[in-house]
């Protein structure tokens, strides 16, 4: 196999697979998104690991006597397209990494990462990616089936919960603030203070 190392060699405006994706070996991150490669920010911040860090402990402690597997980025989740149930790389268009993933079909995982939909997604914003974060993903993951969307902004110390409804559409169902409690919906019995997430 032929390996691209350099990002310049590719066709931005190109459309390109997840077989393609394979053959990449850039010091930037990646995404792909319907076919389009999309860079990733620099290095996450510290704030944002450390955020990063305290939904991922709490989290463990939850999910490591459960069936479902918690997964944190770098991790590849591949999206189907679902007019489309082929599952072959060169069909792919889609590959995000996102934060913090829960998985609970573990027929979706491979050595590569994921394959469809997580059942719960977090996405940490970062200065720079928040029109990707909300627009695009946002509408990638209500399209995948991904249960429920949280996304998290930093700067204003709140988390937006997003859940799937029965129309398969995406509706706002809590706002958390940096002093109260979040409460997961697909997982009930899982609570995060987010005074522990957000504290400087």
């Amino acid at each position: 196999m032929k390996y691209i190392t350099d990002i310049t060699n590719l066709d931005l405006e190109g459309t390109y697979t997840y077989a393609d994706y394979l053959t990449w070996r850039f010091e930037q991150s990646v995404e792909l998104i319907r076919g389009k490669v999309f860079k990733m920010s620099p290095a996450p911040s510290f704030r944002h690991q450390k955020i990063s860090s305290v939904f991922h402990g709490n989290m463990f402690q939850f999910f490591r006597h459960k069936p479902c597997e918690l997964i944190h980025a770098p991790f590849d989740v591949r999206l189907l397209d679902k007019k489309k149930s082929s599952k072959a790389n060169q069909d792919i268009y889609t590959v995000v990494q996102p934060d913090i993933c829960v998985i609970c079909d573990k027929s979706k995982l491979d050595e590569q990462g994921c394959i469809g939909a997580p059942d719960l997604i977090i996405e940490i914003l970062s200065s720079g990616n928040s029109k990707k974060e909300i627009k695009t993903k946002y509408t990638l993951y209500e399209e995948a089936g991904v249960l429920e969307y949280l996304v998290v902004y930093p700067s204003e110390q709140t988390l937006f919960q997003f859940i799937l409804n029965e129309q398969g559409k995406y509706e706002l169902k809590s706002a958390f603030a940096e002093d109260e409690v979040f409460q997961a919906h697909i997982f009930p019995e899982l609570s995060i203070d987010l005074a522990e997430v957000f504290v400087e």
